[in-house]
């Protein structure tokens, strides 16, 4: 069973048909929507400020989400793909979003709607993504636009792969 702890007088708040894997870590300040699954070995710590985890958003292993002591907030748009190994500190995810995995998204920093960071990109503190963009490097820059619907339409196919593979442990867990 995924751990969940309070902090600070904050209690996690997982939405309805979330799925979290067994060692999965939710901690204090973290308010989850509904149709949402969080993965093995990822870790959303809300003890030094909020995290807030719109609907139907997938966070994929060993993603950290965490924030910055009165400094800063981390909030996850509806239909965000979160990729293995993600960090994402303090940072705005607007809907649509895909983070590939193993990057890197700092303070302030907002990914616009339906943008892509690429995998193994850093987003620097306070960069603005812009919406339907694609973003690479170290630093994390422009590439080029995407064609909103095509990005829109293998997001969504992401986020329902997703919800069909938190079905198959969810009908494990029953037997």
């Amino acid at each position: 069973m995924a751990l969940i702890k309070s902090v600070r007088g904050f209690t996690p708040q997982i939405g309805e048909n979330s799925y979290l894997a067994d060692n999965a870590t939710i901690i204090g300040d973290v308010i989850i929507g509904n149709d949402c699954s969080i993965w093995f070995n990822a870790v959303l710590r809300g003890d030094v400020n909020s995290i807030r985890i719109g609907n139907r958003v997938n966070i994929q292993d060993g993603t950290v989400i965490h924030t910055l002591y009165q400094k800063s907030v981390s909030i996850i748009g509806d239909d965000v793909s979160i990729g293995h190994n993600v960090v994402i500190h303090g940072a705005k995810i607007e809907s649509g979003a895909l983070i590939g995995m193993g990057a890197i998204v700092l303070d302030h920093a907002v990914v616009g709607e339906g943008a892509i960071i690429a995998a193994g990109s850093v987003v620097l503190t306070g960069t603005q993504v812009e919406p339907g963009s694609i973003y690479a490097g170290v630093p994390a820059k422009f590439v080029k636009k995407v064609d909103p619907d095509q990005a829109k339409g293998m997001n969504q196919k992401i986020a329902n792969n997703y919800l069909m593979y938190a079905g198959w442990f969810k009908e494990d867990e029953k037997k």
